[in-house]
């Protein structure tokens, strides 16, 4: 498999429960050989997570540290009735927005409602992936899930952080294996990140990478794994 060269998914210490700064964010993808980084600040929902304002001054922040190009997106929960909890107005000063689910602002509606409740949020053009579609605490129907995201031109992540605090997502090996092969059946792109919330996680994709490899999955299916497929993917319009 091909080397990542970027890491889409992670969170500064703006987020409320992060340790580290963009520029320390930065840093560590460069000494990782990184060549794109997008900082995705939670959305209101979290606990202590930055104000709406904040992303309306995203045209202001630095677009290259410590040689690491720079976007800037938010990971927005996905409320029961697949609302977001970022209006249309702030996602649109956002270069890309990521949804999940959290449990501090969603109540499981069990497998048929969670799919739904995810499939309906793909609808928005600036999602571009779900991120942590992987925990038995919200099962979700995978076969339902990636028809979802072929529909609507969205990917799936593999996330890193997911499978180093099996802990917090239960189940989360075994969904990822239920997940991936349903992908690259049905030609779904798959983005692997950290969801690194302090520097020494960014670029650290050891678990997702011997996933992935254990199962098969070709370069093509990965989306960075090539930077201008990424960017693509990320900044097209829907």
């Amino acid at each position: 498999m091909k080397p990542f060269v970027a890491d889409v998914h992670m969170h500064s210490l703006l987020s409320g429960h992060a340790f580290g700064t963009i520029r320390e964010l930065a840093a560590e993808a460069a000494q990782r050989g990184l060549k794109l980084i997008g900082v995705t600040e939670h959305a209101p929902g979290v606990p202590g997570t930055v104000d709406p304002i904040y992303f309306r001054n995203i045209c202001d922040a630095p677009r290259l540290l410590s040689g690491v190009e720079m976007l800037y997106g938010s990971e927005v929960n996905i409320l029961n009735g697949g609302e977001l909890t970022l209006d249309q107005r702030h996602l649109n000063c956002l270069d890309y927005a990521i949804a999940g689910i959290h449990g501090t602002c969603y109540e499981d509606a069990g497998i048929v409602g969670n799919t739904d409740n995810v499939i309906r949020c793909m609808e928005n053009p600036k999602v571009k992936f779900i991120s942590h579609p992987d925990s038995d605490a919200n099962p979700l129907d995978y076969p339902a899930l990636v028809a979802g995201a072929k529909a609507n031109g969205v990917a799936l992540e593999v996330n890193n952080s997911s499978l180093r605090k099996q802990w917090s997502r239960p189940g989360c090996v075994a969904n990822y294996r239920r997940m991936v092969p349903l992908c690259m059946e049905m030609g779904v792109p798959l983005i692997v990140n950290t969801d690194a919330h302090d520097p020494g996680a960014v670029g650290d994709f050891t678990l997702a990478r011997q996933l992935l490899e254990e199962l098969g999955v070709s370069d093509e299916m990965i989306l960075n794994t090539d930077l201008e497929k990424l960017k693509d993917f990320l900044l097209k319009n829907k």
